[in-house]
């Protein structure tokens, strides 16, 4: 079983961007703990992060090829993104959605998502939690 963990813009910048409401772990350090999670899993993890929506759609097609699913956070594309939504549709392989902060006790347009009804399922407010427990709930989907 191989495993995308997809990363949209700014996420690069987790560990000093906004601590409070996204915390303290870097990208890097993410992306260990579900390389990790995923061996004890049974699954290959394979983690990518862009700042541009053509990458990220580019990165959704390509997984189509040679992934079983994907856990994908893609931060403020979110909410404005329908060429995310139609890549999402597209790849018939299951996606889960997954955001560190809790986005319906935020700004009132963080609560639209552009991309919820074409995934599998969601996970949202439990910070980086919020992947292990994507990446746990794509498994099971999975199995």
């Amino acid at each position: 079983m191989k495993i995308l963990i997809l990363h949209g813009p700014n996420l690069n910048l987790l560990g000093t961007r906004e601590p409070e409401i996204y915390g303290s772990m870097s990208l890097d350090d993410i992306n260990k703990k579900m390389i990790g999670l995923g061996k004890e899993l049974g699954a290959e993890v394979k983690c990518l992060q862009s700042n541009h929506e053509g990458a990220l759609i580019d990165a959704l097609q390509d997984a189509r090829t040679w992934a079983s699913g994907v856990v994908f956070n893609p931060g403020g594309y979110t909410h404005t993104s329908i060429a995310l939504r139609d890549a999402i549709s597209a790849i018939e392989i299951p996606v889960i959605e997954a955001h560190l902060s809790n986005v319906y006790a935020r700004e009132e347009f963080r609560h639209a998502s552009m991309i919820s009804a074409v995934c599998k399922g969601k996970v949202v407010g439990f910070g980086w939690r919020s992947y292990e427990l994507g990446l746990r709930g794509l498994i099971e989907i999975l199995k």
